[in-house]
């Protein structure tokens, strides 16, 4: 062994060990990675640094940008509006949808890319169902992985191993080759993370999830709003169509505040919040706010041609990433005690409706406009976040007291939602034609983004995870330091002298495990270009179908569930998920072992030897 790779594996050794303590953080461990490596003059420094112009670099970090698009814009969070839907309260159903969804999608684009974009809906998920982002996030990941193994344009470690088939003069896989044992890891992977997501529990209260920070649905409770909520559709023959709210006056006459308009277009519904010239069309759904639940039972709703409409859970839950609460005092200062609610002209001044005020702690029943302010009372204000947030920052007249903490999922460009979709169309089928290489088709899609502004170049920057860059920049000359002084080959020529003569299921096995273990420490799509040869020659030397062989190379490369750097796809939701490297070997090395056990059993049936 020559002084060389002892250097090399002596640098990798400390490395793991400094993740393993995770002192210092490990994006400085893989700066001093890219700095010992060209000092010892194994490298050089242009061999060194070459991970920044590395394209899964720069693939990740487009994959960022196109992430916090579908952030801004609203669609991450109607996904996870979804998930949530399907799901209830249910975590068990929600960690089987998610990863159910993202193997899925996984399946035909960049798994990376996938958990990249799913990582701030899991985390919206998990506030909104006050649970341990930890509890999702590993499952996230694992979900992504295996996602490579469901077709051949999964992960580029498939597409290696198919290549060098061809290359050795056989026909390659299908597209669907991978699928059987794929599916049957992805069901087996469901089961194990229902099993094993309490070892991941960050020991966090979940109702400090969110901190401190109330919800809407803590201001709806202490305001009791939730009795008087109610969606009325206009009827045609109703006196009130074609009518401003103005003219109306329905707070006044009938105790009905009218909150914002749902209006139904062709392919969606609009919210438009309720000013006094919001005029009023037939087949509008009015959200109102009731002076008392009593009013639907007097013949208001007959006499203005109102039909209630089912309300399965509160407006202000339904509508979260427009429709907004906020709790509002009057400064110490203020000269607006002994003037009504009418008198402040929330709605005219402001574009806000005053739907509740509370006195000493206590809410206030029955019709409020009439109602003279005292100087320590709050009152609730409702309205689209736009207005909350400019009452927030421009008016003297009134303190912001409580903010709620959906005001975080607020999307400033939800109007620009198509043409997101449009852009992240126009990319994954890009990636699933081949037209051209996986980074220009998600560099197309960050153009597009921009060109449509869903997106700005200062939002763009701060999306982008620059710790995990630096991370898998770090990393990524390891592989050619040990291709360099004969790490790999010396590996791989123990492995074929020690088992040459073993049966070819133990050949099967140990080629799993040496190939999940090179990819510990190199990138998996380099694994499978050291390791599918080998396989391929082994099969012959053994005068044995090479395909089961090849096909356990390219499941095991996938299978990087052991650390935090077995792949980008970890690394990404190391952070979010609060995860220590300890979590990944704890849950990792069990099924790494399940998959294996797996592979061996499937692969020679549905391939044989």
């Amino acid at each position: 062994m020559n002084p060389e790779l002892l250097w090399v594996l002596a640098l990798l050794l400390t490395a793991v060990t400094l993740f393993v303590i995770n002192k210092p953080r490990m994006d400085v461990v893989a700066v001093l990675v890219m700095v010992a490596l060209p000092l010892s003059g194994v490298l050089t420094l242009d061999q060194a640094l070459a991970g920044f112009s590395d394209p899964a670099v720069i693939l990740i970090a487009a994959l960022f940008v196109i992430g916090d698009g579908l952030v801004r814009t609203g669609i991450a969070y109607r996904l996870g509006d979804w998930l949530v839907a399907r799901a209830g309260n249910s975590e068990t159903r929600l960690l089987i949808l998610l990863m159910l969804a993202v193997a899925g999608l996984g399946s035909v684009m960049s798994s990376t890319g996938v958990v990249a974009i799913f990582i701030p809906v899991v985390l919206g998920v998990a506030a909104r169902l006050r649970t341990s982002p930890s509890r999702l996030m590993m499952p996230l990941a694992f979900a992504g992985l295996i996602s490579g193994m469901l077709t051949l344009v999964a992960t580029p470690p498939n597409m290696v191993v198919h290549s060098e088939l061809r290359r050795a003069g056989l026909d390659g896989f299908s597209f669907f080759s991978f699928a059987p044992i794929g599916l049957t890891v992805l069901a087996l992977g469901i089961g194990y993370m229902l099993l094993t997501r309490g070892w991941l529990s960050r020991n966090q209260d979940p109702a400090d999830i969110r901190g401190s920070r109330h919800t809407l649905a803590d201001l709806a409770n202490a305001y009791r709003l939730k009795e008087r909520e109610r969606r009325l559709y206009v009827r045609a023959d109703s006196p009130l169509v074609n009518r401003a709210l103005d003219e109306l006056s329905l707070r006044t006459q009938y105790g009905i505040n009218v909150i914002a308009v749902e209006r139904p277009r062709k392919f969606r519904n609009l919210l438009l919040g309720a000013t006094g010239n919001t005029q009023l069309l037939a087949g509008d759904v009015l959200l109102v706010d009731l002076a008392s639940p009593a009013i639907a039972l007097l013949g208001a709703y007959q006499e203005l041609g109102l039909e209630p409409r089912t309300l399965k859970d509160s407006y202000y839950s339904v509508h979260s990433h427009q429709l907004g609460l906020a709790e509002v005092a009057l400064p110490p200062d203020s000269q607006l005690p002994g003037k009504t609610i009418q008198e402040l002209g929330f709605r005219s001044q402001h574009k806000l409706n005053v739907v509740g005020l509370r006195r000493h702690g206590q809410a206030l029943d029955g019709l409020l406009v009439d109602e003279k302010l005292k100087p320590a009372d709050t009152l609730l204000v409702a309205g689209d976040w736009k207005d909350i947030q400019r009452l927030q920052g421009l008016s003297r007249d009134f303190l912001v007291l409580t903010l709620p903490a959906e005001i975080d999922e607020v999307a400033p460009a939800a109007r620009k939602a198509p043409y997101a979709l449009l852009s992240l169309g126009v990319m994954v089928g890009l990636m699933i034609s081949g037209l051209v290489p996986n980074v220009l088709a998600a560099l197309i899609g960050c153009l597009l983004m921009g060109a449509f502004r869903c997106i700005d170049m200062n939002s763009a920057y701060r999306s982008i995870h620059w710790q995990s860059l630096i991370l898998i920049v770090g990393m990524l000359p390891f592989a050619l330091a040990l291709q360099k002084t004969g790490g790999i080959d010396l590996a791989v020529h123990g492995l074929v002298g020690t088992l040459g003569e073993a049966g070819p299921r133990v050949i099967l096995a140990s080629l799993f495990v040496v190939t999940a273990l090179i990819g510990l420490f190199i990138s998996n799509t380099a694994t499978a270009v050291l390791m599918a040869p080998v396989a391929i020659a082994t099969a012959q030397a053994l005068e044995a179908s090479p395909y089961p062989f090849a096909m356990i190379v390219a499941l095991a490369a996938s299978a990087a569930f052991m650390t935090p750097i077995s792949s980008p796809v970890n690394t990404l939701v190391l952070g979010p998920g609060h995860y220590r490297f300890g979590d990944f070997v704890r849950v990792g090395v069990p099924f790494t072992l399940l998959v294996m056990l797996v592979s061996v059993v499937m692969v020679p049936w549905l391939f044989p030897l």
